[in-house]
């Protein structure tokens, strides 16, 4: 890639996004919001190519797909790959995306938690419903994931769908994703409305850490490529782990800090702040 297209990129990152006046509002009241055009289509295909490369560099799945577990078949899940590639470093730093969390959030700035490539393999099953804070040891709902699909992303490639609401309710948030969590939550999310649409080429979506989510299996016969970064109020605490999950995230993702202290640590930098 030439100095020119670099630097058009990077800039691209750094730019500060309009968000549409609805857009808080919506987060809000939903728990998500779905926002087109946020990232260009070169910038897309310059970091697909870094990603998908880190990606299968860095995978251990190599089970058959008839030898996993539910969770197992629904993505190659590869964190941190900020750490690995200072290009790809680049685009998780991406002062752009932060700020939009930062101002979704209603917060002074965000640091990451962590980020994570999400392959849906082209016979990659369900992703179960669940929520993503019932993982981490932090104080605050003040978290939120932005999901960034690195092609056009079809019905049949298994897009995420969201249980509009469902973060305003205490229910199911001791499930981890399973099969169990899958059956039980579908009875339960019934009361709420689905949004299970496609995404654009340049379409993200932001989504509260207790928002009820799900994406259904991949039968489009081509991989569904997905980077996502969790972003957190810069003022989050870390608070005792509930459950063997939080233990471990508390450990490799906050590297073990004081309960009680911020969530800051190395591995948590500041992304964004007002």
């Amino acid at each position: 890639m030439t100095k020119s297209a670099t630097d058009t990129i990077q800039n691209e990152l750094n730019t500060p996004y309009e968000l549409p006046e609805s857009a808080v509002e919506k987060f809000n009241t939903y728990g998500y919001v779905k926002l087109k055009n946020v990232l260009s289509p070169e910038l897309l295909a310059h970091y697909d190519s870094l990603i998908t490369n880190l990606v299968f560099k860095l995978n251990k799945l190599t089970k058959p797909m008839e030898e996993r577990s539910t969770y197992e078949r629904a993505f190659l899940q590869v964190m941190n790959l900020w750490r690995e590639s200072e290009e790809v470093k680049e685009f998780v730093f991406s002062k752009r995306l932060a700020k939009i969390a930062t101002d979704l959030l209603q917060v002074n700035g965000v640091r990451l938690y962590h980020d994570q490539a999400l392959y849906k393999e082209s016979s990659g099953g369900i992703t179960p419903w669940h929520a993503d804070q019932f993982y981490w040891p932090l104080s605050s709902p003040k978290t939120v994931t932005v999901w960034i699909p690195l092609q056009e992303t079809y019905i049949e490639m298994g897009p995420l769908a969201f249980a509009e609401k469902s973060h305003e309710v205490e229910i199911g948030r001791d499930l981890e994703i399973s099969d169990e969590s899958e059956a039980l939550m579908a009875e339960q999310l019934k009361q709420f409305k689905l949004n299970e649409t496609p995404f654009e080429l340049g379409e993200v979506s932001f989504h509260a850490g207790w928002l009820f989510h799900r994406a259904g299996a991949n039968v489009s016969g081509r991989p569904r490529k997905v980077m996502t970064m969790i972003y957190m109020d810069q003022d989050q605490k870390i608070v005792q782990p509930k459950n063997e999950y939080q233990q471990a995230d508390w450990e490799t993702w906050l590297l073990s800090d004081p309960i009680g202290g911020p969530a800051a640590s190395e591995l948590n930098p500041l992304l964004f702040e007002y």
